[in-house]
């Protein structure tokens, strides 16, 4: 399953993804960041928590384009998802397969490790020491896959542990499922 899992994403990224220069995407996102730094005035807290929600915006739209393109159906654990993200969503938008690792023995978390992260290329974070240890600088990432994941019905917790960008061995994000949301028709729509 696995191996076809990776030959779907690969063929979806090949075929059906629409693409972006990688340098002027890399640069864009960049530039909100440096924004955002701005804005909150070097509120780190503040600005993780705008780029989480900007990432969860965006979660709660691209997942139909996602689930229209792929074919990809109800997945039956959370092992599947996380098989699911990792070799065909990742491969799909940003063109990388980060590895699924650190599964619990109650098969609730696991971690996404990034051995590469097309967000953080040509990035220094800022030299204050406050930075280092507060901005998790691709925390859109974190808000795009709750808010995906929210529409498929499952309710989790995203959050960085750790980022190359602030000296860690590795880019490490882990979700934990906290409940599978009812589906539910909108009041009015039978």
């Amino acid at each position: 399953m696995s191996k076809s899992l990776k030959t779907t994403g690969e063929d979806l990224w090949k075929n059906k993804a629409d693409k972006v220069n990688s340098e002027l995407f890399t640069l864009t996102y960049g530039s909100i960041v440096a924004q955002l730094v701005r804005d909150y005035k070097q509120d780190y807290t503040q600005v993780n928590l705008q780029l989480e929600k900007m990432g969860y915006d965006i979660g709660i739209r691209i997942i139909e384009e996602f689930l229209a393109k792929s074919q990809v159906g109800r997945c039956q654990s959370f092992k599947e998802t996380s098989e699911i993200l990792s070799k065909i969503a990742f491969k799909y938008f940003l063109n990388i397969t980060p590895r699924v690792e650190n599964f619990s023995t109650d098969g609730k978390q696991f971690s996404l490790i990034l051995d590469e992260n097309p967000l953080a290329e040509f990035v220094e974070l800022p030299d204050d020491e406050k930075a280092n240890k507060q901005l998790w600088y691709s925390n859109v990432l974190v808000g795009v896959l709750r808010g995906a994941l929210e529409m498929v019905q499952l309710d989790v917790e995203v959050a960085f542990v750790g980022d190359v960008l602030r000296g860690d061995d590795a880019t490490e994000i882990r979700l934990k499922l906290i409940k599978i949301l009812k589906d539910e028709i909108p009041a009015g729509e039978d």
